[in-house]
């Protein structure tokens, strides 16, 4: 059965408190580890709050109310996400000011949100990039008698979503002024998609030019608060967007907001190596993140020399950013556990429910033995899963992790 539909580890009382996971844990499992998942939540908070910046991060990553709650707790402005039903979910799990990083589109997620809005503490921002779907909105939320705060998105060529241009943003802010259904409460941009050799210069100049922007509308008076929100930064090139917004004293006429999500969990993979990019550019910051997520998986069959065959594949872990890292293997059964260094394995293809994994020398593997894997792209893992296990130090389980993707 595919983990995205299974779940026994609620069903069957194995993820209750105090289980372990070598033990009591019905396997392939998704594993948050507590300690590097709260010195993530704090260090990020830590950063955004003395960059003079708040956080809003993308609760798309995680989908995970627990998560939610632990970074609003921690100081969190708000969560971001990327669809009505997301905002939806999030909202029932308790979140009340929600930044949709996306184009609020058709008509019945346009319902969703007004429905949500007829509770006057829900704090709720999307985006907005071309006339259509601002015609479209003005006249919805007025036929329901709903003001909707939108954000206009400004993005790149060959990007994403966006205005393509500075004209572009000028003018749909005269479209959005005419819409009295609509209020404008920002400017909004993502620079994950500028890739390169020069990639570096090219979000600074990006993040400027946001800037830029954001100044030239609040000059004309397009913007329907006195602090408009600015807004950019996914989970690799957060600390470019910050010093760019600090330089330009972003945060002494706009409230800006950082909307990283990924490194909640961190990861083995592309944002690990992304880390290492934000270490050597800020010689200031001795300590990065530590990957929280791992699954765990038995080792299902050795039929050949030197080649192992995991209960673990494309329904259980992300695969489209690299392939699952083998870490430390355990006996199942043994308590304390005691984890060995398999890193020297690797993994070389995943299929549907199946991992086919090289043993290196030296590494001798039994059927029914448990190894973990580290993961690239956390938010094509938590996907997979309707439950997480949080393990403490000694690996047992201290929370059952519900996600509502």
């Amino acid at each position: 059965m595919s983990s995205a539909k299974n779940t026994a580890a609620v069903e069957k009382g194995f993820a209750h408190t105090g289980a372990n996971l070598v033990r009591d844990v019905s396997l392939p499992a998704l594993v948050l580890h507590r300690q590097a998942l709260e010195h993530n939540i704090r260090w990020m908070q830590d950063f955004v709050s003395n960059s003079g910046a708040e956080l809003a991060p993308h609760g798309k990553t995680s989908m995970t109310p627990a998560l939610f709650r632990r970074q609003l707790d921690a100081g969190a402005w708000g969560i971001t996400l990327a669809s009505a039903t997301q905002t939806r979910a999030a909202y029932a799990h308790g979140v009340r000011r929600v930044l949709m990083a996306n184009q609020l589109v058709g008509t019945p997620n346009m319902a969703l949100i007004a429905d949500l809005l007829a509770d006057p503490t829900f704090d709720f921002y999307c985006m907005v990039d071309h006339p259509d779907n601002v015609a479209d909105l003005g006249a919805y939320f007025a036929s329901r008698g709903v003001r909707l705060n939108v954000m206009i998105e400004y993005g790149v060529v060959g990007g994403r979503c966006g205005c393509r241009s500075e004209q572009e943003v000028l003018d749909l802010a005269k479209a959005i002024a005419a819409q009295p259904a609509l209020a404008l409460t920002g400017i909004e941009g993502y620079e994950g998609v500028i890739h390169g050799d020069h990639a570096v210069s090219g979000i600074r100049a990006f993040a400027g030019s946001l800037v830029r922007l954001a100044v030239q509308l609040q000059d004309s008076g397009a913007f329907a608060i006195a602090k408009p929100i600015i807004s950019a930064s996914g989970s690799a090139w957060y600390d470019l967007i910050a010093e760019e917004f600090e330089a330009q004293n972003a945060a002494g006429r706009f409230l800006s907001v950082l909307r990283p999500g990924s490194y909640v969990a961190h990861d083995h993979g592309i944002y690990k190596e992304a880390q290492c990019c934000v270490l050597d550019r800020r010689s200031d910051l001795h300590e990065g993140l530590r990957p929280a997520l791992e699954v765990w998986a038995h080792v299902q069959s050795l039929p050949e020399p030197g080649f192992a065959v995991i209960a673990l594949g494309k329904r259980d872990v992300a695969y489209d950013a690299g392939l699952p890292v083998p870490l430390l293997r355990y006996k199942a059964g043994v308590v304390p556990a005691k984890g060995d260094d398999v890193g020297a394995c690797k993994v070389t293809a995943v299929m549907d429910q199946h991992a086919f994994m090289t043993v290196a020398p030296g590494v001798e593997l039994r059927v029914g033995d448990i190894i973990s894997f580290g993961t690239s792209h956390p938010c094509l893992t938590f996907d997979k899963w309707r439950v997480g296990c949080l393990v403490d130090e000694q690996l047992n389980v201290i929370e059952a992790m519900q996600t509502c993707f």
